[in-house]
């Protein structure tokens, strides 16, 4: 026994922990769990896409930096949403021991007693049968026996039974509970020590994956450094998309020929088929195909007459696959700064070309029939020194602004044709290249995870359909005939009254309880027995 000082010290203490660890708490906990994560589904997240969420920040200069200080672009592992999960976590656990306990505690008791005035309940009912109350109290017996029963002798000589069932509703009430806390720790356990990893690549290209720094995001659990990563190598051979006459995607298809475990590193090389929502699994590893897009390629040719190739992807801005991007040229060849002479070639490209009622590029198709581009190249500094995060897709329009960067010129070009600058260099469109984006991902909590979402719904289901419900039976005999019984019944639902009228109703049937005796004296005063 505790002094009465420390009673005081921790009496709020043990309040909060009540409070804490209530049912009605971790309710409201996942509520907000679920709201912390709308941010994560409405804004881009440096996990996700760190170029969009890249152009974001350049798009919204005021909004932007302070959605980031409080981790709204990466909601997942912010501090407040971890907190919240936490104290999701400590709920569960501290609401759910008691309750398993005490289910196990229940599940060993017997039913209990039978209540003294069973008429008070809300079913209720009487019969006088044939046979004795032990004989009639077995053929009770035989049409309960899914039910857990017990059957005592009351101090009046009766025969008392009680049955009950559906104790598989708070079984599933609790494995719902801990299925949901299950699934928690498998989550938590994948964000520990899983990855992602993802990259574009260009049909015709590949790459291996043996590290980090071949992926252009990569995000790691928090026990992982990226240096352990199962080798394994991809060559993305040729792609197929099929579309609709309207222009709709109907399939994706991309053609690999891959190598891993013990083929890694020699000419051994399977081909696969890859399709979207369909992944390739490799040790462990899965790869998936999220998506694809086109790669513009350009030859450039200095005044000094060296001539270079470029290509960068774009990024879709619609169904159609009109494409925005930009190919930064930061080590242009020539003497003097070249901070002040690098390049820029702005551009929107188009797989089958159109113009709007504006005069602005467009495609009309998704698929590539007649592509074209429309360019600005720049001329000056880009600004990439100053190690402020630029989108690989656009260029800092601030140093536009300052004058940094200086338009040199404009076009609409088709394969082949080119745009000369004033001091005679050439750019010229070369055509343009499919890729494909592909994401590795490795959680090895997934199998784990699926089986707990299983039992979860399992849970739900039982708790939402089983009924938890009881029934006595008080037997005694009849004053003056000693060949009957008078049996009185008495039911109760714990969830679903209206529902439990018809299995009450069969409880007290005939076929339940042997034929009925309805008193129905005749002339001679004998009882008239029914079947």
């Amino acid at each position: 026994m505790l002094p009465r000082r420390w009673q005081r010290i921790l009496a709020p203490v043990r309040t909060l922990w009540r409070r804490l660890t209530s049912m009605r708490t971790a309710l409201v906990l996942l509520f907000l769990l679920a709201v912390a994560a709308l941010p994560g589904a409405l804004l881009p997240q440096w996990n996700l896409n760190r170029a969009k969420t890249t152009q974001y920040l350049l798009d919204h200069p005021v909004l932007g930096p302070w959605l980031d200080r409080l981790g709204f672009l990466a909601v997942f592992s912010a501090p407040w949403f971890a907190a919240i999960y936490l104290l999701l976590f400590t709920s569960l656990v501290g609401c759910l021991v008691p309750r398993t306990l005490d289910l196990l505690r229940r599940l060993r008791q017997p039913p209990p007693r039978t209540p003294r005035y069973l008429a008070r309940l809300p079913h209720h009912a009487i019969r006088e049968v044939d046979g004795p109350p032990d004989v009639v109290a077995i053929r009770i017996g035989r049409g309960l026996r899914r039910w857990r029963v017990r059957r005592t002798v009351e101090d009046t000589g009766a025969v008392s039974i009680a049955a009950e069932k559906g104790y598989l509703r708070e079984l599933g009430n609790l494995l719902f509970h801990l299925s949901l806390l299950g699934l928690l720790v498998a989550m938590a356990v994948g964000k520990l020590v899983g990855y992602e990893g993802s990259v574009i690549v260009d049909v015709g290209n590949g790459f291996c994956s043996v590290g980090p720094t071949v992926y252009d995001d990569f995000r790691p659990g928090l026990l992982v450094d990226g240096t352990d990563l199962t080798p394994f190598c991809v060559n993305v051979t040729g792609f197929t998309a099929d579309y609709t006459n309207t222009g709709q995607a109907a399939a994706f298809r991309a053609d690999l020929s891959y190598q891993s475990g013990a083929d890694a590193g020699t000419t051994l090389w399977t081909q696969r088929e890859l399709r979207v929502n369909d992944p390739l699994r490799l040790d462990g590893q899965r790869l998936y195909l999220l998506g694809h897009g086109f790669t513009p390629r350009f030859r450039v040719t200095y005044p000094d007459g060296e001539v270079r190739d470029y290509a960068q992807p774009f990024q879709p801005m619609d169904s159609a696959f009109t494409s925005d991007g930009a190919v930064k040229i930061t080590d242009p060849p020539g003497d003097g700064a070249r901070e002040t002479r690098q390049l820029a070639i702005v551009g929107v490209f188009a797989p089958t070309a159109a113009t709007t009622p504006a005069g602005a590029l467009t495609s009309r198709f998704p698929a590539m029939t007649a592509p074209a581009v429309a360019i600005q190249v720049y001329r000056g500094n880009l600004g990439m020194e100053g190690g402020r995060p630029q989108s690989v897709f656009a260029i800092d329009t601030s140093q536009v602004t300052r004058g940094a960067l200086v338009l040199q010129g404009r076009a609409t070009l088709t394969p082949g044709q080119a745009l000369t600058l004033a001091d005679g260099t050439t750019v010229t469109f070369t055509g343009a290249t499919e890729f494909v984006s592909l994401q590795t991902s490795y959680d090895p909590a997934q199998p784990f995870v699926l089986a707990c979402a299983v039992l979860l719904l399992l849970g739900l289901i039982g708790s939402l359909t089983i009924t938890r419900r009881r029934v006595w039976y008080r037997l005694s005999p009849i004053p003056g005939d000693t060949a009957g019984s008078r049996v009185e019944i008495g039911g109760l639902s714990h969830t679903n009254q209206d529902g439990y009228t018809a299995e009450f109703a069969a409880l007290v049937a005939a076929g339940r309880l042997g034929r009925d005796i309805h008193p129905d004296p005749d002339r001679t005063g004998t009882v008239r027995r029914h079947p």
